[in-house]
């Protein structure tokens, strides 16, 4: 019920986030004198609404965003002939650029203030810690040891589990593996790899401990387990020491309210960098995503619909991992400020890269003596803006169907 409860939360938080870049391009319209006709949080049949100031503003029955009505955003919409004077696309080209901007202006702007927050007084994730597999593998052979072995596979341990070997031969935690069995190691990668080649039974361990030399005689188990480079592939018998990677560094960091100003600008382009990577891999991630709903596994990388970010926050709160609910919302706001600028219709961006083009294509024209060329029609443009549609529908319900059929998951 914990976990629902916190889901639930994190969906308005994400409603109220989408509502504000709403009001975004509501009370810059309104600043410049545009007449907008309806502000809406959720789409569908209208559960309340009031008017003021010549605008309707309400809630309706399907939470999944909001829309905010301007007059005249383009040429070819039917306009009131009282307010054709404060259609939208008669305006200058600079307040109509803020108007669509404002709204991704909105979202960055509560992407900032979380991240400082985070980075003030909840922790950020640290970049000295280990990013990825390849970063994990790449680290120093330094060792956590285990209490025991689980021969048949990898699980909690039992009473009736043996002793690990590294436990029972001495090693701690901390200690760094330097060789076995005369075999040099130097990472982590190395190590598990020089294990599993090794034979169960009595090994020479070479290590150091507070950058003093020492070896340990240990007797490898014999455990099964599937190759290292395919988890799903045929078990096998292998040695095992008993041991993980030991990462002295914190996973997340804080900075304190003046530090984390600092940190927030560093952060902040990390953030871009991550979010442009991601939106990088979305094509080739597609296949999965349909694989993890046909019966495959869900890779954790595949892309999440609002639901999954959703239940992905909750499940964060409901464990008190309270960073990263904090970071999950940071990088949606940040994602869906950056897709929302996209130079495509009907989003904000397509709708600015028309402005401006509009503007160049008329300065172009005066400079060469020729005719202004007028605005561009739209309707030439509905085919294009119906397959931005469809593309996107398509996306959408394929992100929900995974997340509900096969959602990702912290634990």
């Amino acid at each position: 019920m914990v976990r629902v409860l916190f889901t639930v939360a994190f969906a308005v938080a994400i409603l109220v986030s989408v509502s504000l870049h709403e009001a975004g391009h509501l009370l810059t319209a309104k600043r410049f004198g545009m007449r907008v006709t309806q502000y809406f949080v959720g789409y569908g049949p209208t559960i309340f609404s009031w008017r003021r100031g010549g605008t309707e503003y309400g809630l309706k029955a399907v939470p999944l965003g909001g829309f905010c009505k301007i007059v005249g955003m383009t040429p070819d919409d039917d306009v009131d002939p009282a307010d054709q004077h404060r259609a939208m696309w008669r305006f200058p080209v600079w307040k109509r650029t803020v108007v669509m901007a404002s709204g991704v202006l909105v979202q960055f702007a509560l992407a900032v203030v979380a991240l400082w927050f985070a980075a003030a007084y909840v922790g950020v994730p640290n970049r000295d810690y280990p990013q990825s597999e390849a970063d994990l593998a790449a680290q120093p052979a330094a060792i956590t040891v285990g209490d025991c072995v689980t021969p048949d596979a990898v699980r909690p341990c039992t009473s009736a589990d043996p002793v690990a070997p590294a436990k029972a031969a001495g090693l701690r935690t901390g200690d760094v593996l330097t060789a076995l069995n005369g075999v040099p190691i130097s990472t982590y990668a190395e190590m598990l790899s020089v294990v599993r080649q090794a034979r169960p039974g009595p090994a020479e361990v070479a290590y150091t401990r507070d950058g003093r030399p020492a070896v340990v005689r240990a007797d490898l188990s014999a455990v099964r387990r599937p190759p290292l480079d395919d988890p799903a592939g045929p078990v096998g018998t292998v040695a095992a020491l008993g041991v993980g990677l030991h990462i002295s560094a914190p996973r997340e960091v804080t900075f304190g309210p003046a530090g984390a100003v600092g940190a927030t600008v560093t952060y902040s382009g990390w953030l871009v960098e991550q979010t442009y990577e991601s939106a990088k891999r979305i094509p080739s991630k597609i296949p999965a995503l349909w694989h993890s709903i046909t019966g495959g596994e869900r890779d954790p990388n595949t892309p999440v619909s609002v639901v999954g970010v959703s239940l992905i926050g909750g499940e964060a709160a409901s464990l008190g991992l309270w960073s990263t609910v904090l970071m999950i919302f940071i990088g949606l706001n940040v994602f869906m400020g950056f897709f929302n600028l996209l130079p495509l219709l009907p989003l904000d961006g397509g709708h600015i890269a028309i402005a401006w083009f509009e503007r160049v294509r008329a300065w172009v024209a005066a400079r060469l003596g020729r005719p202004e060329p007028g605005q561009v029609d739209y309707l030439k443009l509905m085919p294009l803006t119906y397959t931005v549609i469809l593309i996107g529908g398509a996306f959408t319900l394929l992100t929900v169907a995974a997340d509900i059929i096969n959602p990702i998951t912290i634990r």
